[in-house]
């Protein structure tokens, strides 16, 4: 059995990706990792071993639906869903509905998306059998 893993790194893709990084900049404000010229990458939580890159893509996106296969939801977790909602809103991100909770999954969250059409989510878990960060 091999070491476990030390890092964990999505990458997102966009054809245009220069208003995606301002938007993770400076919208999230998550910040700059590393800048290899047509891909960033960003720490998503300080000390969580957990990055986002964006980089340009290769070819144009083949459907908008993230719950197909080859799909993709990004989740931030955050105890303060209701203050990511009003930050966002605020920053003129396109909000579609209220923070709401979901019983099937017991977790209270919000979807959006990024400037390349991602489907992104803040999701607070409201479960004890989550694991807590740190």
């Amino acid at each position: 059995m091999p070491a476990p893993f030390d890092q964990h790194v999505t990458f997102l893709y966009a054809e245009d990706p220069a208003p995606s990084w301002r938007f993770y900049e400076e919208v999230l404000g998550l910040p700059l990792a590393q800048d290899q010229g047509s891909c960033r990458i960003y720490e998503v939580a300080p000390g969580s071993r957990a990055f986002l890159g964006v980089c340009r893509a290769r070819a144009p996106r083949v459907t908008d639906n993230p719950r197909v296969q080859g799909g993709c939801v990004v989740t931030f977790v955050a105890a303060d869903v209701e203050g990511w909602h009003e930050r966002l809103k605020a920053a003129g991100v396109e909000i579609a509905e209220a923070p709401g909770y979901s019983e099937t999954y017991r977790v209270t969250s919000f979807f959006f998306r990024d400037p390349a059409g991602y489907t992104l989510e803040v999701q607070r878990f409201e479960r004890p059998d989550w694991p807590a960060p740190g």
